[in-house]
């Protein structure tokens, strides 16, 4: 039986009906500050915590509940010794606890917050009263999410609080605290991420977005959870506005996706299938495609760009997930609409373009959260080469993003693979130079295949992708099945491979299909026998220096 609750939240949504709720079922309710006004203002009978305690709110509220009758109320088991303690205090004891905490969550990501408003924002009395009511679980009922407001009071009503109830809720008490301190944590590392980027500790943490039906295979079971701070343009703040649920592997093809066509400023149209791309395409400007912020990006003529994504690789193409980094319009959804597609995501769709797109019932379609101001047009920008456009957003971007791998026993972390090709870093190490065509191709390939799987080979021509070779267990094959998909096309092209080549068997392989150029890292103890090879052939090479496994 409940006969006394204390009633403390953040978030009030529900709170006037739940508490109505347990006044009619004649359970006394205390409570605080912004909470009892909200109360009384809805003429529900309440007691305040300084008139259980005998002790005022201090320190501008940051001190009201850390007292012994409020805490020995919530702590103590209904064991007679422990009953005999509170009476010869004179303290009663609470049946339920509903509290939820300070909004740090929101007060970070907010526009220039500062530290100091931040740290204003971490509650302290809140999760003592959360830690403590799920402790003494099988006495005190404990809700910090208004959504089980109604579960409980129906169960109060049934008279059916089940030990099944109390242990669930004392799952969520601690699951919430435990997210809100990794939150905090992770926005503290933050401010001290030079000296810190691999701490003793790491706080990982996240909200359950929904189930799925299955995942990499229907015999396994997932979930897709999103960081309580998503940075940024990312699947998680993703809106689905037609199609049929997403699943594990849409999810993890759109991340690759959207982490791809990012890497370009101009309009740009990814392909990806089983997570590796198999269509790219990019709208040629002049200049080696060098972009300033004082320069007007152009129209973004998407249907073209997409076509020769798509053309690339139509077989494999077909199912694909597709990514754009400006918003599809009516020509370009039409195009779209010819082939079938697994899932879109773009900044926007036109309302033409969503009216024909969203006529194939299955189709995906995802716009990313304007709040994460995935488009360019009015954003300030500079690229040197083809590279990685600054995304502006709501809070600071992050100094390091870290990405996490479960291996047995243990996590494998590390920073994610953010380096960009950078034209004067590039190295000509042939007698054959190549053009400043070549450059800019040579810097558009060697993008994509840090985006594919290694062993990694791509083949571009006219800034589109014309074959890929990834995942082989030796160089040369995958530059053999990107050559093969390449065809007749690879005359002309270039190369890029993500790692050196440890003999000149790749280069061989390039020169009897006709390529042109080749980037690649560099770095093997057997880069002269490339260099002379590319030399015999008349072909020019350039190293970057960058390695870019993606395994």
């Amino acid at each position: 039986m409940v006969k006394r609750a204390l009633v403390s939240v953040s978030n009030k949504a529900g709170l006037v009906d739940f508490c109505r709720e347990l006044v009619k079922l004649k359970v006394e309710i205390v409570s605080t500050g912004g909470t009892a006004k909200s109360l009384q203002e809805a003429n529900i009978p309440v007691t305040l915590v300084s008139e259980v305690t005998g002790f005022p709110e201090i320190l501008d509220g940051r001190v009201k509940t850390l007292h012994p009758k409020i805490h020995a109320g919530i702590l103590a088991r209904r064991l007679p010794e422990h009953l005999t303690q509170l009476a010869a205090h004179d303290i009663e004891p609470f049946d339920l606890v509903a509290v939820n905490l300070y909004p740090f969550r929101e007060t970070i990501a907010q526009v220039d917050v500062s530290l100091a408003e931040a740290i204003e924002n971490i509650d302290i009395g809140g999760p003592a009263l959360v830690r403590a009511a799920a402790k003494n679980y099988p006495h005190v009922l404990v809700i910090v999410n208004p959504t089980n407001y109604k579960t409980v009071i129906d169960a109060l009503k049934a008279g059916e609080i089940t030990d099944d109830l109390r242990l669930s809720l004392a799952f969520d008490a601690f699951a919430h605290v435990a997210a809100y301190d990794c939150l905090i944590a992770e926005y503290l590392q933050k401010q001290i991420l030079a000296s810190a980027l691999f701490p003793p500790t790491i706080c990982l943490t996240g909200e359950l977005v929904q189930g799925l039906r299955y995942g990499e295979n229907p015999h396994q079971k997932a979930a897709f959870y999103r960081e309580p701070v998503a940075d940024g343009p990312c699947v998680a703040n993703a809106v689905q506005i037609a199609g049929k649920e997403l699943s594990y592997n849409n999810i993890a093809d759109l991340d690759a996706a959207l982490k791809l066509v990012q890497e370009f400023a101009d309009p740009t149209v990814v392909i990806v299938k089983h997570n590796n791309p198999c269509g790219v395409a990019v709208t040629r400007s002049s200049k080696l495609e060098v972009r300033t912020s004082n320069l007007e990006p152009r129209t973004s003529n998407l249907e073209k760009v997409y076509r020769k994504a798509f053309e690339g690789d139509p077989v494999s193409a077909f199912g694909g997930i597709v990514a754009c980094n400006y918003p599809v319009d009516e020509p370009c959804a039409k195009a779209m609409a010819e082939v079938f597609l697994e899932a879109i995501v773009a900044p926007e769709f036109t309302p033409q373009a969503k009216e024909i797109l969203m006529k194939k019932g299955n189709l995906r379609l995802l716009q990313i959260d304007p709040s994460s101001k995935f488009e360019i047009r009015n954003s300030k920008f500079e690229i040197k080469g083809i590279g990685r456009r600054p995304i502006p957003t709501g809070i600071e971007p992050r100094t390091s993003n870290l990405e996490f791998r479960k291996v047995g026993g243990g996590l494998l972390v590390q920073e994610a693979d953010e380096e960009t090709v950078n034209l004067n870093e590039l190295k000509v190490v042939t007698q054959k130079q190549p053009t400043p065509e070549q450059l800019a191709e040579l810097v558009f390939a060697f993008t994509i295949v840090k985006h594919v799987k290694s062993n990694a080979i791509v083949v571009t021509k006219e800034h589109q992708l014309i074959g890929v070779g990834a995942g082989q267990m030796n160089r040369v094959g995958s530059a053999r099945i990107a050559l093969a998909q390449a065809g007749e096309k690879a005359r002309g092209a270039v190369l890029a491979s993500d790692a050196f080549f440890p003999f000149r068997d790749t280069v061989d392989e390039a020169a009897g299909a006709g390529i042109a150029a080749i980037i690649q890292p560099g770095g093997s103890i057997r880069d002269k026998e490339s260099i002379e090879a590319c030399n015999q052939y008349g072909i020019a090479m350039v190293f970057t220096g960058k390695r870019h496994f993606k395994h």
